[in-house]
């Protein structure tokens, strides 16, 4: 059936003749994703950059294979379960301290996104919208068994001095309170030098990559742009850390919906979606990521490009080999279903969607400790 709604999904685009050539022309060629909602890395600039300068800024160029030296992309997680799923990576010490003020609009990326500082002047980037929430429950769950994330939290309700956005003004209250919104601080003193792209990744086929796109799969996360990753440096000690640092689709479908209400942080979509697809003697296809066919149907075509993008990301959930998928089933397989509860309190998910949402992932890591 996904055969045949893909051929008839390209079909219909190719019958649209002028308007998807006219889409292509507007939106720019699939090599060209949109810029990714990065943390801070650097100080803001007085004025609001355009696109093309603020994404250099922010080191959004794929890394030269030649620059990579003392890399790592997974680190042993140690005794994963006591770790404290609540706070995450950053520790409760780690945690954004108020009152906050705004610094500068950050206007790459869909969802309206900030720089502000706090009380002990640490720098955060924070997100409005529908990622807020998932996003800091999948970098607890990365963090968790071994990858790099992000310091991530979500503050139920914060108050910014200051505040002034184009963007999200029905996600702001009072002028200056926000609800829900993702406060991100990069990894220790680290700084963004590039991203990496999954097909040149230097860590392919190894086993920790391997985990990674399991991961990718067990959170549901289909945006996997390559600008969606993130190289970080230590000036100190040269190493180098991969990480996927734009993680906010997910918790919902396989795949980008017409509605953002359905495809990031919806426990019904999440529930209905496909995990394990295929299974052979050595390796395991996975639902995550899918193209979106579906949302091109139901644009008429107009999302033909974003379709035949995205069609570029299927093989990471594909051909992974059974045991580097058991592996990971066996590291979250350490953590207890406290744990997991934790995980989902700290997006602030509502207390009824939390228990859905750990049985799923219960579920999940079962059928990956099974292969």
């Amino acid at each position: 059936m996904l055969r045949l709604a893909r051929h008839f999904a390209a079909l219909s685009v190719a019958c649209l003749g002028f308007t998807a050539t006219s889409l292509i022309a507007q939106s720019g060629p699939p090599s060209s994703p949109p810029p990714s909602d990065e943390p801070v890395v650097s100080q803001p600039a007085p004025s609001q950059p355009s696109a093309a300068k603020q994404s250099h800024k922010d080191n959004d160029k794929p890394i030269n294979q030649s620059a990579i030296h003392n890399a790592s992309i997974w680190q042993d997680p140690g005794d994963i379960s006591s770790k404290d799923m609540y706070f995450g990576a950053g520790g409760q010490a780690g945690q954004p301290a108020p009152p906050f003020t705004f610094v500068s609009e950050d206007m790459n990326g869909t969802n309206p996104k900030f720089n502000a500082r706090d009380a002990n002047g640490t720098r955060w980037r924070v997100k409005l919208g529908t990622e807020a929430r998932p996003e800091v429950v999948a970098s607890r769950l990365l963090w968790a068994v071994g990858y790099y994330v992000n310091d991530d939290y979500n503050l139920h309700i914060a108050t910014v001095q200051g505040l002034h956005m184009k963007r999200g003004d029905k996600l702001i209250h009072d002028g200056d309170q926000i609800i829900d919104a993702r406060f991100a601080r990069k990894p220790g003193k680290d700084t963004k030098v590039a991203i990496w792209e999954w097909k040149t990744c230097p860590f392919r086929d190894t086993r920790e990559f391997n985990g990674l796109r399991v991961m990718m799969a067990v959170l549901n996360n289909w945006d996997l742009k390559d600008v969606n990753n993130a190289v970080y440096t230590n000036k100190k000690t040269g190493r180098q850390i991969f990480l996927v640092s734009d993680i906010g689709a997910t918790f919902a479908t396989n795949t980008l919906e017409t509605s953002r209400a359905k495809d990031k942080g919806n426990v019904n979509s999440y529930v209905d979606s496909k995990f394990i697809t295929k299974t052979t003697s050595t390796t395991v296809d996975f639902g995550t990521p899918g193209a979106p066919t579906g949302a091109l149907l139901k644009s008429g075509g107009i999302l033909a490009a974003d379709y035949f993008h995205r069609r570029g990301f299927e093989w990471i959930g594909d051909n992974i080999p059974r045991e580097d998928a058991r592996w990971i089933g066996d590291m979250l397989g350490q953590l207890s279903h406290q744990q997991l509860v934790d995980a989902f309190r700290a997006g602030n998910f509502p207390a009824e969607s939390i228990d859905e949402y750990v049985t799923v992932l219960e579920n999940r890591i079962a059928q990956l400790k099974a292969l």
